[in-house]
């Protein structure tokens, strides 16, 4: 039987470049989202692609414990264990800093919640019908979580120690916990109407490769920790990003 995987944020930029990797690795896919039409295409677009139809989709409120449960009790039923999950879903919703503090607070709940909450309420949920053993947890993270970004960076920092603390409880069950840590990735909606000529090749220029990241480059890393090749790696963070910021941990 081929892996399923679920890939939350997978409409677009990285988690639709995740979904085609893992699809043409032979996995069935369910992609998660807030938007259905944006869903719709991307579901269309990897079928086509794939000459069937690996992949469908469901539209919910990762933040919202209601549909995020709505989410697990339809897997369960279905009696499948999930074999990888990769949560992907996030953005950063404040990128203006403030001096207002009602506007910072603000923005540090909402970088929260779009950041946190989709990623610990989903894998809380489906840790029930993770595979065991062979389950792959994969993060998608930032490296604005490593050298500080404001809300969005502190958001990003604390899926960190939460990964790190679930990859211990849940590895003498054969499951891994890993975070992808992406620099600068040009080809997604992250950066909205600040996308220019100008922007990307400043950007590019932050990464001693002297370029950005591509999706394909951030699906590849997520791949390998969702792969078999992955088992004996847990409780880390894969840094993507050009050298932009080197590891030393």
């Amino acid at each position: 039987m081929s892996r399923f995987a679920v890939v939350s944020g997978g409409g677009t930029g990285i988690g639709k470049a995740v979904a085609a990797a893992l699809v043409a690795e032979g996995a069935e896919v369910l992609l998660l989202g807030r938007r259905a039409e944006v869903l719709d295409a991307a579901v269309a677009e990897l079928n086509e692609a794939a000459g069937g139809k690996p992949v469908r989709s469901l539209t919910a409120d990762l933040a919202e414990p209601a549909d995020v449960a709505r989410i697990a009790d339809g897997l369960a039923a279905a009696g499948r264990p999930v074999d990888v999950l990769v949560n992907n879903a996030g953005g950063n919703v404040a990128p203006q800093p403030s001096e207002d503090l009602g506007q910072i607070r603000r923005d540090w709940l909402a970088n929260f919640t779009g950041n946190v909450l989709p990623v610990v309420l989903l894998t809380q949920a489906l840790l029930p019908v993770m595979a065991r053993p062979g389950g792959r947890i994969v993060t998608v993270g930032s490296v604005a979580a490593l050298r500080g970004s404001g809300s969005y960076g502190g958001a990003k920092a604390a899926l960190h120690p939460w990964s790190s603390e679930l990859a211990l409880k849940v590895a003498p069950e054969g499951i891994t916990v890993n975070v992808v840590a992406p620099g600068y990735i040009g080809g997604t909606e992250f950066y909205g109407d600040r996308m220019s000529d100008e922007f990307h090749a400043d950007r590019s220029r932050q990464a001693p490769v002297g370029r950005g990241g591509t999706v394909e480059e951030v699906a590849a890393a997520v791949l390998y920790l969702a792969g078999p090749g992955g088992g004996f790696t847990t409780g880390q963070v894969l840094q993507v990003n050009g050298g932009a910021v080197t590891g030393r941990g």
